[in-house]
C-alpha cells in the first residue's frame, strides 16, 4: 500500500513509519514539527519507499498520486504543563489537529477511496468512574477543564471519524491509545514514565505526588505499533484499546525503576494538588484487542525499561 502518515515525526509516528517499512509499503510522512522531532526521521531520508512533506494538517491536504491509508497521527499529546510542546501551551493548535485536521485527513481517505486510522486516546475517559476502560465506557470528562482541548479534540475526532464512516461509507479504524514508552519519547513529556526514570538516571530522588495510590498501566511501543498494525490489517470499525493491562501503583513503579536503575536516592512525597484533574486511575481493558486481533502485548515493564535506558542515557549526555 501507499500510506500517508501524519505527525510521521512524533513519538509514534515514527516507529509506525519503521513497522510499515518492513511491510514493504510506501510511507508518505506528514509533520510541521510543533511536536514532532526531525531526527525520529533521519534515519529514512534516502529511503526509496519514504518521502516527507511539512505541513500542518489543520490545513488542506493534497498527496500527488494514489493514497491507500491514511493514519493520522498528528497532535501535540504531552500534558506537562511546562513544556512549551504540551498541549496546556497550544490548546488552539491541539483542537484544530483533532477537529481540522482529522477532517482534511478524512477527505484524503473518501477522495482516495483509502482506508482510514485515527489515533484517539485513553484520555477520552477521562477521570474514568469504571475500572477498567472498556470501549463501551462513555467517559468522565469535564469539557471545560484544562485538559479538555486534548480529550475533547479526541472525542470529536472518533465522532468525525464514525459520521464519515456512516455517511460516506469510508473504511475507518479508531484506536484508543493507552500510556505507551520507549526510544524516542519526548524526556520532558511530562508523563509519569519519563519524569520518573530521568530522574533515576540523573540520579536524584522520584518525585512522587500525593502517596502513589494513582495507576497507570504501562506499554512498550514495539507492542503498541504491532496492535496498531493489526488494527489497520483488521476490518473493523468501532474502537479499539491498545494497551498493557498490568496496572500498578505510581509507587510501585518508581520503586521498581528505582531498583531497575540502581538509583539510591529514594522517592518524595508532593503534594498532589490535582490541578488539572490528572486521572487517578488507568487500565484498559484489551477483550476485544486479543479477540478481534489476536493481539496483546509481550514485552514485561523490566525488559522494556531495560530497551528505553539507552535512549534517554544519550539524551541526558550520560553515554
Amino acid at each position: 500500500m501507499r500510506i500517508l502518515i501524519t505527525g510521521a515525526a512524533g513519538f509514534l509516528g515514527s516507529h509506525l513509519c519503521d513497522r510499515l517499512l518492513k511491510d514493504e509499503h510506501e510511507i508518505v510522512g506528514l509533520d510541521n514539527f510543533i511536536t514532532g522531532n526531525p531526527g525520529n526521521l533521519a534515519h529514512l531520508m534516502g529511503n526509496p519507499n519514504f518521502s516527507f512533506h511539512r505541513h500542518d494538517v489543520s490545513n488542506y491536504i493534497f498527496v500527488q498520486g494514489k493514497i491507500d491509508a491514511v493514519l493520522h497521527f498528528a497532535s501535540p499529546a504531552s500534558p506537562n504543563p511546562q513544556s512549551p510542546s504540551g498541549y496546556f501551551n497550544l490548546p488552539i493548535q491541539t483542537m484544530k489537529a483533532g477537529a481540522l485536521g482529522t477532517h482534511n485527513c478524512l477527505g484524503v481517505a473518501r477522495a482516495h477511496n483509502a482506508r482510514f486510522l485515527i489515533a484517539s486516546t485513553s484520555e477520552i475517559y477521562g477521570d474514568p468512574l469504571i475500572h477498567p476502560q472498556p470501549e463501551t465506557y462513555t467517559g468522565n470528562v469535564d469539557p471545560a477543564g484544562q485538559r479538555a482541548v486534548y480529550d475533547e479534540a479526541k472525542r470529536f475526532a472518533e465522532s468525525l471519524t464514525m459520521a464519515y464512516h456512516r455517511a460516506h461509507g469510508v473504511d475507518t479504524r479508531i484506536v484508543r491509545i493507552f500510556n505507551t514508552y520507549g526510544p524516542r519519547m519526548d524526556l520532558e513529556d511530562g508523563r509519569a514514565l519519563p519524569n520518573l526514570l530521568k530522574q533515576a538516571l540523573l540520579g536524584q530522588p522520584l518525585t512522587v505526588y500525593g502517596d502513589g495510590s494513582q495507576t497507570r498501566s504501562f506499554c512498550y511501543v514495539d507492542d503498541l505499533i504491532e496492535g496498531i498494525v493489526a488494527l489497520l490489517y483488521s476490518g473493523e470499525h468501532l474502537p479499539v484499546n491498545i494497551g498493557n493491562p498490568v496496572e500498578m501503583t505510581i509507587l510501585q513503579f518508581a520503586e521498581s525503576i528505582n531498583r531497575i536503575t540502581g538509583n539510591q536516592a529514594g522517592i518524595t512525597f508532593v503534594k498532589d494538588a490535582r490541578s488539572v484533574r490528572d486521572p487517578q486511575q488507568r487500565q484498559p481493558d484489551i477483550t476485544r484487542a486479543r479477540t478481534i486481533l489476536n493481539w496483546e502485548p509481550k514485552v514485561g515493564l523490566e525488559e522494556g525499561l531495560h530497551k528505553t535506558i539507552p535512549y534517554f542515557k544519550n539524551k541526558l549526555g550520560l553515554e
